[in-house]
């Protein structure tokens, strides 16, 4: 017999949140709403775990603890929680670099996963840069740190600029 646990999280409609985020002004505006809490975060950062920390013009920070129910069956956190954050570390750094009513989205994400994660890990920390900002593309870059500030992961992504916001 297995020990079960379980996990409930509570979300806001994003359809709401993305009106909310469309009309906040530019995309370093709404970010740094999202972080005032004034734009709720997006449902896949609650469910699984994870939060914007910091935002400026090139530069967006993402935080996490790992857990157990972020673990895949060889005892290690899913290196999906790793690509996520990255993702949209590298996203939201692309996104501090746009107008309002401006998107984006991932063309490319390259993920390079340097060091196992786990419980024991603490605190992780994804951060994202523009290496190159642009109208039709940005390129960007970053990585994933543990709590004694060693590079677990690391990714670079190319993000296509949608001039309709979506």
């Amino acid at each position: 017999m297995t020990d079960s646990r379980s996990r409930t999280f509570d979300w806001t409609d994003p359809a709401a949140a993305l009106q909310q985020t469309r009309s906040a002004g530019t995309g370093l505006e709404a970010l740094r709403a999202m972080i005032a809490g004034s734009i709720p975060p997006p449902p896949i950062a609650q469910l699984m775990g994870f939060a914007l920390v910091e935002v400026s013009e090139g530069l967006a920070v993402f935080e996490c603890t790992p857990a157990e129910f972020h673990y895949n069956p060889i005892g290690a956190v899913h290196g999906g929680l790793a690509c996520t954050l990255l993702d949209s570390a590298l996203g939201c750094a692309g996104h501090t670099t746009l107008g309002a009513g401006v998107g984006y989205t991932s063309v490319d994400l390259n993920v390079r996963y340097l060091r196992p994660i786990t419980h024991a890990s603490g605190l992780l920390r994804a951060t994202g840069r523009v290496v190159k900002p642009g109208r039709r593309v940005i390129f960007t870059e970053g990585e994933l740190t543990d709590a004694e500030g060693r590079v677990v992961a690391a990714a670079t992504s190319s993000l296509l600029v949608l001039a309709s916001g979506g």
